[in-house]
């Protein structure tokens, strides 16, 4: 009995179709699992040539690789009372498929979870620390906390976190207006000081300088006493000098300047010939 090329034809495209159902291959970056029912009946599965049962099972794939997770920045208090805006990032991997299905199933769903997680023990973790601190030597040690704390809480989800990282901290808006204002007074009051204190040093200067001046007039006006005086004596030496060697002549000097007080327009002597005060206009004999 020979069979119908239409039933050969069919049976081997049913063929084609169930081993097509029935084979995967899972991804060098991929893990899978096999769902039935939508119940998963076989763990993780490795890289590689899979089979399944057609039309029963499904496979759903899983990304093996690191992911990255980056937040939306959130305001924590620190130690000394101060807000601070944080924004930070974390490396993250599916570490246990069948646990992350079974309890988040979706990425999104576990980045929600990684969210709450994380940003509470950054909370914690950062109120244990100045804002000071934060931001220069204590940063490395508490994102090592922050690491570790989280993995302990996100483990259940099947879930591991590499690394927690603080991209950048800024001040909220009111407060970064707060400080700058407190900046600004302080400067203000700062270049008030250095005003007074330059005033202060000019008037000083001032002052030295007013009383350098007096001393040095007062030594200038000595001195130039003192060479006056010098000098009156010296001249008064040499004229003394000069009449000593010649006393007649100082008598006549005299005399023509008692003539030249003593004889002016309107003036009337009545005096004899041999009056002495005449002697030098006499008529030598």
């Amino acid at each position: 009995m020979k069979r119908s090329p239409v039933i050969v034809i069919l049976v081997a495209v049913l063929a084609l179709v169930a081993l097509q159902q029935s084979a995967f291959i899972v991804d060098q970056t991929e893990t899978a699992l096999v769902l039935q029912l939508g119940k998963p009946v076989r763990g993780a599965q490795a890289p590689g040539l899979h089979f399944k049962l057609p039309f029963v099972q499904n496979i759903i794939f899983f990304d093996a690789r690191l992911l990255n997770y980056d937040a939306q920045p959130s305001e924590v208090l620190t130690k000394d009372k101060k807000t601070m805006e944080v924004d930070n990032y974390s490396k993250w991997r599916i570490a246990d498929p069948l646990k992350f299905y079974t309890t988040v199933r979706s990425i999104p769903r576990a980045q929600a979870r990684l969210d709450d997680i994380i940003y509470s023990e950054m909370r914690v973790a950062l109120g244990k620390y100045t804002l000071i601190e934060i931001v220069s030597s204590k940063r490395a040690e508490i994102m090592e906390q922050v690491t570790r704390e989280s993995n302990k809480l996100i483990n259940q989800f099947g879930i591991m976190v590499n690394d927690v990282r603080i991209k950048g901290t800024d001040l909220p808006p009111e407060n970064a207006r707060a400080i700058y204002g407190r900046m600004r007074a302080e400067r203000e009051r700062q270049a008030r000081q250095y005003r007074s204190e330059g005033k202060e040093e000019a008037a000083k200067i001032k002052a030295s300088t007013d009383k350098e001046r007096s001393i040095i007039l007062a030594e200038a006006g000595r001195q130039a006493e003192i060479l006056e005086g010098e000098g009156d004596a010296e001249s008064i030496k040499i004229y003394a000098d000069a009449l000593n060697r010649d006393p007649h002549f100082y008598e006549f000097q005299r005399s023509l300047k008692a003539y030249k007080a003593g004889l002016k327009n309107g003036t009337t002597f009545v005096l004899t010939p041999k009056n002495e005060f005449l002697r030098y206009m006499a008529s030598p004999k």
